[in-house]
């Protein structure tokens, strides 16, 4: 390759990287959401945030911090004492461990709290 032909693709790279940006989220704040109309129930909206986000370290004969949120029973008993929510809202060490929970589903689990933890 000449040094011309070389120069040019340089000049081609470094454009491109250049113009190539990074689209930086704003992290949406679960109270600036529209509220919850509906009663959250654990059957329709949290047992499925406990299945998808929770049991897999979170029950068996041995959950991880002897933690088991695999029935309605223990994961109201959780979120009683607070610690279910605190520790889902922990800025420097969430739950779970991938990383904080979308804001949508964070309100999902207050209003289910406010609406005095229903099963069905």
């Amino acid at each position: 390759m000449n040094n011309n032909k070389f120069i040019i693709l340089c000049f081609m790279l470094g454009f491109t990287l250049q113009s190539c940006t990074t689209a930086i989220l704003d992290e949406v704040d679960k109270n600036t959401l529209p509220p919850l109309e509906k009663t959250v129930t654990y059957e329709s909206d949290i047992k499925s945030i406990m299945t998808n986000h929770c049991i897999t370290c979170h029950a068996g004969p041995a959950p991880n911090a002897g933690l088991d949120l695999s029935t309605y029973a223990n994961t109201k008993y959780s979120a009683e004492q607070g610690s279910l929510v605190a520790r889902m809202n922990n800025a420097t060490n969430p739950m779970p461990p991938s990383g904080k929970l979308s804001p949508e589903t964070l309100q999902i689990l207050d209003k289910w709290i406010t609406d005095n933890l229903p099963e069905n």
